[in-house]
């Protein structure tokens, strides 16, 4: 039983960020999701397991796939939905966007 509190505190951990990150409250994300905001609570604190509709719908708030919520891991649909996002962008931004890519990239490889 233990490992599972484990991944379900790791998910709420994962929701919690992106939702920081995207600059919404738990009111936002409960609204944008179709949820109630005590639900997104208990689901960020891990203390509630989710029925796969209501992870679908926090990962389609939330702009991730239901396997990065799960398991933390980018998947093809991650990669499409940032894809979606670089399509809105001129070549020239999507140039900028591919140099801090590269610049990323080349700080990874530094280090030990």
């Amino acid at each position: 039983m233990l490992n599972v509190e484990l991944y379900l505190q790791e998910m709420g951990k994962r929701i919690m960020e992106r939702r920081k990150k995207l600059g919404l409250t738990q009111e936002a994300l409960a609204e944008k999701s179709e949820l109630t905001t005590q639900f997104v609570s208990y689901a960020e604190s891990g203390k509630r397991a989710m029925r796969p509709e209501n992870l679908m719908k926090i990962a389609a708030a939330l702009g991730v796939s239901t396997d990065y919520l799960l398991t933390g891991n980018i998947i093809d649909k991650d990669k499409l939905l940032l894809s979606e996002k670089l399509d809105k962008l001129s070549a020239f931004q999507v140039r900028i966007v591919e140099n801090i890519i590269d610049e990323c990239i080349a700080l990874y490889e530094e280090k030990p």
